[in-house]
């Protein structure tokens, strides 16, 4: 959708994105298949069905926002508003919106696939905490020693991906809890540089980071789906 903006056509999922959202439709199938066993479970069936469809929904939407992001990203060239000229400034606003609204949305969705991975697997991550995160089901599967084998795998890939999705979940508390993202950088300047103009933000930094976090994301979904499956798949 968001594609058309830069005259491209839509987007023909392939790689890793393809494989998470081929995974994702595979679970799917196989969740009607069980109710058409009359399995009698079929209320939680069609509710593993329906989340799933929804993380397929927001894969696409947070994809989107990040490469639209990067798009325009790439025409920044200004080292600060103040020297831009109105175009670009436009393109500025126009990837801070979207930039914000990849990293809202990465964190949405994460905290949905361990809502799902919580249901699916009887986790029961909410004796530990009653409104849990996506980060607070791995902690549980840790500790508690359930389904090690996709535990340790999920871990290990948040581990690889730490340190940007550290700035990323700093940024997103920060927008959220605190004040507009982009704007708390200039406080800082404001303070250290005794008025003069704030530079930007590391944009280019920014951008890495919410492709790194879009292929932890990727990875998560790729890695428990495969395992929701078969977990479902031997019943």
């Amino acid at each position: 959708m968001l594609r058309t903006m830069f005259g491209e056509p839509p987007l023909v999922p392939k790689g890793r994105l393809a494989d998470a959202i081929n995974e994702m439709w595979n679970f799917t199938r196989l969740m009607h298949e069980h109710i058409r066993r009359g399995a009698p479970s079929e209320g939680k069936l069609r509710k593993y069905d329906i989340g799933t469809r929804g993380l397929i929904g927001s894969l696409d939407e947070m994809e989107q926002s990040c490469y639209a992001a990067a798009q325009f990203a790439a025409r920044i060239t200004s080292a600060s508003v103040g020297h831009m000229s109105s175009e670009e400034q436009l393109d500025y606003h126009r990837y801070v919106y979207f930039d914000k609204n990849g990293f809202i949305r990465m964190f949405s969705l994460l905290d949905k696939l361990g809502t799902l991975l919580n249901d699916v697997l009887e986790l029961e991550t909410e004796r530990m905490k009653p409104h849990f995160s996506y980060f607070t089901v791995l902690r549980n599967m840790r500790l508690n020693r359930k389904h090690p084998a996709l535990g340790q795998a999920l871990d290990e890939l948040k581990e690889r991906y730490k340190s940007p999705m550290n700035r990323l979940r700093r940024r997103r508390n920060v927008e959220i809890h605190l004040m507009n993202s982009e704007l708390q950088d200039d406080l800082q300047q404001s303070l250290q540089r005794h008025g003069e103009e704030p530079v930007l933000e590391n944009i280019a930094t920014q951008t890495e980071d919410m492709q790194l976090g879009l292929e932890l994301v990727i990875e998560s979904l790729v890695l428990s789906y495969q395992y929701c499956y078969r977990h479902w798949n031997d019943r």
